[in-house]
């Protein structure tokens, strides 16, 4: 009989590419792999080569949406077998703690980011306690705790005496034939892809837009300021160069992507997991092939630098961030310079090479 692996997440298992490869690597190996999330109003139909679950709740949000998954979560965990657990944040961590206490069940958690650092938990001190609590609790007794980057990994290692292992946040190398065409009046555009959530420096791209009036800014995504992003959008003089494209399949966006002239991933350094972030946004970038601009922060300046697939910069003004758009696009030879690095670049930073490592953490879990 094959290994049972439950992986969990709080998201609806829509567009989480990460967690997906998590579950396709434990597959190929040879685990039972059940992913279970959430089920949204509007959440999409899912077809994945493992089974899935996803818990109807009654709350959306905050502390009632946390409390009701990770009861829903203990229930199902108790009562079902499982020989891996997998968390993946540290908000699934409470339940899957529990139940590797009450089982001794193995435990890997996976952080995504520093989860007590986020922007949503500024200035929340009482909030930001417990979910310390919580996250001492999981990652010191964790069996195995991984997360997206080195700065990360040491921060957690220093605070919490443990071992961390770094397993980056990067696509695959699988190429898309079917091509999306898109209208004219979108060339040439500059895009951002992922959340669309507050300090992305989203709101200054659409002001340094007006100073860059040969482009369109296309943002794919959606987000707790999407729909504030879109109503100031409508009441400016340029907004007809701003496009929403909303969420995509991974596989839609990645063809908008691989046509852009430039993408930004413009974090401002306003809380620690800003600070030490190093979004897959970026590797989706370089995956497709085009140069990218991003924040002058530790982790993506130092990918940045090492493999020069593009350039960073210090200011979010949008005098400052238009000039430096433009500098980059108007100097051709600097353009395809950058491109032909992302070649290059894409062939190391790779889920292929990823997985390798991720296989030799699940493989003392998996019974011959």
């Amino acid at each position: 009989m094959k290994q049972r692996a439950i992986v969990s997440v709080t998201n609806d298992l829509s567009t989480d590419q990460r967690v997906g490869r998590t579950c396709e690597t434990l597959t190929k190996m040879g685990f039972d792999v059940l992913l279970i999330g959430r089920l949204l109003p509007n959440s999409s139909p899912i077809d994945r080569s493992y089974a899935t679950k996803r818990f109807k709740l009654l709350f959306k949000k905050k502390a009632f949406f946390y409390f009701e998954y990770n009861f829903r979560l203990f229930l199902f965990l108790l009562f079902n077998k499982a020989d891996l657990l997998i968390a993946n944040d540290i908000d699934t961590a409470l339940a899957n703690h529990a139940i590797q206490k009450i089982k001794k069940t193995p435990l890997i958690i996976d952080c995504h980011e520093y989860f007590c650092g986020v922007p949503e938990l500024l200035g929340r001190t009482r909030t930001i306690r417990i979910w310390k609590r919580i996250e001492k609790a999981a990652l010191t007794y964790a069996t195995q705790v991984i997360t997206v980057n080195d700065s990360i990994a040491a921060l957690l290692s220093k605070e919490y005496q443990i071992e961390v292992k770094v397993i980056k946040n990067v696509p695959s190398r699988k190429i898309i034939e079917d091509e999306v065409k898109i209208s004219n009046s979108f060339f040439p555009y500059i895009i951002y892809q992922g959340a669309v959530n507050i300090d992305r420096g989203i709101e200054e791209m659409i002001e340094a837009m007006q100073f860059l009036p040969d482009y369109h800014f296309v943002i794919a995504g959606k987000g707790d300021i999407l729909q504030k992003l879109q109503q100031y959008v409508a009441t400016l003089a340029w907004k007809d160069t701003i496009i929403f494209l909303g969420s995509l399949s991974p596989e839609k966006l990645r063809s908008f992507t691989r046509q852009a002239v430039l993408g930004v991933s413009m974090e401002k350094d306003t809380c620690i997991n800003y600070h030490y972030c190093l979004p897959n946004k970026l590797f989706d970038y370089i995956q497709s092939g085009i140069p990218v601009l991003v924040s002058d922060l530790p982790e993506m300046r130092q990918i940045v630098e090492r493999y020069q697939v593009g350039e960073y910069i210090g200011a979010h003004d949008s005098r400052i961030l238009a000039d430096k758009i433009k500098s980059m696009l108007d100097d051709s030879d600097k353009i395809d310079y950058y491109r032909q690095q992302t070649i290059e670049a894409a062939k190391e930073l790779c889920w292929e090479k990823e997985s390798k490592l991720l296989e030799n953490i699940f493989s003392p879990f998996l019974k011959k």
